[in-house]
């Protein structure tokens, strides 16, 4: 095991809490929460080097901030029922305290994606483990969920960079496709064939533009979070030749050693992301493409600094260099240590050593 490997480890465990939530960026102040999305991506992450404890315990917290706020997913559906209109800040919350409350803080709330990619860690944390006392704790939360998915995918929301929330999302509609997917496939008594058939059709009618999937529908972008539709979330195969389109069109707009998010970024001058780089190169690695799958982790690893600490972007070529001071200015430095920058490098360090047949956890 690589020093950053385990230092990767030794992090994510240092920094989950009693609870069994993990902040997002526990020195970076407007991260001090858990996201269901990064949180799902690191439990993931824990599964596959041998921390499968870590991971029940996230699933566990997520269950019982879900089943704290049951009766406000309850009166959603209600009012979804009844065909009455919901204001997105009404919506379920993307972020919660480490204790699992809702925050008072003003965000940008209402994001789909991060309760589909539960859905699928929690899935596959079932596959690898058989933990039946874990899903049977947890199912009527899995059942409420696949409900508030099934209601609302089609609904315009923010995206996984909490931007755009006008908008209808193919990334988001890939996890939530992912998610559903995933969980159905675990437990066959959960009935989402007819979401999966409609979330399918959609994007392939509204969601693919000069043969690659795009950012948002309207939109002729790709957005780096696309890699998710193949890998994890399985609505296409890697060589498929949409996602192949896809992902050159990544490669040729966005991957500047590591990768962007989208052209326009502008937050922190809009750098490149260390965990979408380490996407990427799971993306190869899964793919079968070694040699560039390595290239990026070791990127992602040069990274580092000093102390082993991985950050959400670096700031060197930057999209938009009249755009980073401010942001410093407004939030400090970019967040360092990341815990997702983190578990995507242990996702694509346990990639690689499957594909080399030397993975015990996948």
């Amino acid at each position: 095991m690589s020093v950053l490997v385990q230092h990767s480890v030794d992090l994510i465990l240092a920094h989950q809490a009693a609870t069994g939530a993990y902040v997002a960026a526990p020195t970076f102040d407007t991260y001090i929460y858990c996201w269901l999305r990064d949180g799902s991506f690191i439990a993931h992450a824990m599964d596959r080097v041998g921390q499968p404890g870590s991971a029940a315990q996230f699933h566990r917290w997520v269950a019982a901030v879900l089943q704290r706020y049951d009766a406000k997913i309850t009166h959603l559906l209600d009012q979804h029922t009844a065909g009455q209109l919901i204001d997105r800040a009404a919506q379920m919350h993307t972020r919660f305290t480490l204790d699992g409350q809702e925050s008072t803080a003003e965000w940008t709330n209402f994001q789909l994606d991060g309760y589909g990619t539960w859905l699928w860690a929690l899935a596959d944390h079932q596959r690898r483990t058989g933990d039946a006392a874990l899903y049977q704790a947890v199912r009527p939360q899995v059942i409420q969920v696949v409900r508030y998915l099934a209601a609302f995918w089609p609904s315009p929301c923010y995206d996984c960079w909490e931007e755009f929330g006008d908008k209808v999302h193919i990334p988001t509609l890939a996890a939530i496709f992912g998610g559903l997917r995933a969980i159905a496939d675990y437990d066959p008594t959960l009935e989402v064939a007819r979401t999966l058939d409609s979330i399918r059709a959609f994007i392939f009618t509204h969601g693919v533009e000069n043969g690659h999937l795009i950012k948002f529908v309207g939109s002729r972008m790709v957005d780096a979070s696309l890699l998710g539709a193949a890998v994890p979330y399985g609505l296409l195969d890697a060589d498929d030749p949409r996602m192949r389109a896809t992902v050159e069109r990544i490669e040729a707009d966005l991957h500047r050693g590591g990768v962007c998010r989208y052209l326009g970024d502008t937050y922190y001058g809009g750098g490149a992301w260390v965990l979408l780089a380490a996407w990427l190169g799971w993306h190869y690695a899964e793919a079968g493409d070694q040699e560039r799958a390595r290239a990026l982790c070791d990127w992602v690893a040069a990274q580092a600094d000093p102390s082993g600490a991985l950050p959400e972007q670096v700031s060197h070529d930057v999209l938009a260099p009249e755009h980073y001071h401010p942001w410093v200015e407004r939030w400090g430095p970019v967040a360092t240590p990341l815990l997702w920058s983190h578990a995507m490098y242990l996702i694509l360090e346990d990639a690689l050593a499957m594909s080399a047949g030397e993975g015990a956890q996948s």
